[in-house]
């Protein structure tokens, strides 16, 4: 991956909230990404053809919560749809509704694209992931999600995409929105009410008994592959994941991951439909 890409991940984001305008240079990592009308121009990589077919395919299987690509500017940046709203950033503490509605569209992502098939010689910004259930994301977040009226109305950032399972994609989404975080606040109550906001999510999203067991661990080892590759980034010279692992976001991630193991039982115990002590609830 060259030093120039645009990475998918949080840690090379300059995160923009607040309402978008027309005519404006966006934020987009460590690379210029800018708005002409309706329409968004962002560097292209090697895995952005593979992106623009499933985004065409999202959108002939009717799935809306996406923008559509256009093909390539005469710089050859890639042009996608302008979606009109909202783009929070990682800190912002969406309402139950909104939680049950982002994994509602993120089931109905996966759903449409479980019949995917990648144009020949597709790339992918991460490596597939067996088994290869659906296309995932690969970073569902707020700083990647629309919002209207305080609703998450789109994801957008398709750079990310990758075949994987899909609780790879749910564990992380999970993560972003419940907010599994350690902001030193251990309480009791605070473990309860992420304990059940994530079962929310998992109910909305219609989630299995496997997957529902799985996603705590999925949790951490969505982490540990941030790191890992935010840590190789950097050591190959990559100045914006460099930038990142200098100030620290990589302990960040260690001490969450540190933080959803402690409290992993509450965790499984409401995925699973009991409180911490067994009972059911």
């Amino acid at each position: 991956m060259s030093s120039d890409s645009v990475a998918g991940e949080e840690m090379l984001r300059e995160e923009a909230s607040g309402e978008q305008t027309a005519g404006e240079v966006m934020a987009g990592g460590v690379n210029t990404v800018l708005r002409i009308g309706d329409r968004v121009h962002r560097p292209a990589g090697e895995w952005t053809p593979t992106v623009h077919a499933l985004l065409a395919h999202l959108a002939s299987k009717g799935f809306t919560a996406a923008p559509r690509a256009h093909g390539f500017d005469a710089e050859g940046r890639e042009v996608v749809d302008f979606v009109v709203g909202d783009v929070p950033g990682s800190e912002v503490v969406v309402s139950d509704e909104a939680l049950a509605d982002m994994a509602l569209l993120l089931r109905g992502l996966h759903d449409a694209s479980t019949d995917f098939v990648p144009p020949a010689g597709a790339s992918w910004y991460f490596e597939p992931r067996e088994p290869a259930e659906v296309i995932c994301h690969g970073d569902v977040a707020p700083y990647n999600t629309v919002f209207r009226d305080g609703r998450p109305v789109a994801l957008i950032d398709f750079d990310t995409a990758h075949p994987a399972p899909r609780v790879w994609d749910v564990a992380y989404a999970a993560y972003r929105f419940v907010q599994l975080v350690d902001e030193d606040a251990e309480a009791e109550a605070v473990v309860g009410e992420q304990a059940r906001r994530l079962a929310l999510f998992a109910d909305a999203y219609g989630l299995g008994a496997r997957d529902r067991a799985a996603v705590v661990g999925m949790v951490v080892a969505r982490l540990r592959h941030l790191i890992g590759f935010m840590r190789r980034q950097a050591a190959a010279g990559h100045p914006g994941f460099g930038r990142h692992v200098a100030e620290g976001h990589d302990g960040y991630y260690l001490r969450n991951i540190a933080y959803v193991e402690r409290h992993r039982a509450a965790f499984d115990a409401a995925l699973a439909g009991r409180d911490s002590s067994g009972n059911s609830s």
